[in-house]
């Protein structure tokens, strides 16, 4: 996190959507997340055109319908980005659906940088 911070130029923004690296700290899970936000909080105060956020995935759950409606318009403008190759998203891995429990046993393995994504099997079965 602050390594891409130090990589924005003035006017960049840092969005974090996640925390996942923390999930298997020891101690209060909520910690890391706090350090987070304060960290973030921090950066916005600095004068240096850069700005920083934290975006919450399943924040408003509470109201699902606000909550659905919020999730459509993010991946619709996600699925927009990718679309015309403004995003490229880090795929480590490709496995077919027969070999799912491969996939799923080297994305927990956490011993590679990006996705791994399953698809069809080449057959169609």
């Amino acid at each position: 996190m602050a390594r891409s911070w130090r990589l924005l130029s003035r006017g960049g923004t840092l969005v974090s959507y996640g925390t996942a690296a923390t999930k298997d700290s020891g101690g209060n899970s909520r910690l890391p997340v706090l350090q987070l936000f304060a960290r973030l909080t921090l950066w916005n105060y600095l004068p240096n055109g850069k700005s920083a956020h934290f975006y919450d995935f399943w924040a408003g759950r509470r109201r699902l319908s606000d909550f659905r409606r919020r999730l459509g318009e993010d991946l619709t403008q996600v699925l927009r980005l990718l679309a015309d190759g403004l995003l490229a998203p880090q795929v480590a891995a490709r496995f077919p659906l027969s070999e799912a429990a491969s996939a799923l046993a080297l994305a927990e393995s956490r011993t590679v940088a990006g996705k791994v994504v399953i698809v069809p099997d080449p057959n169609g079965s």
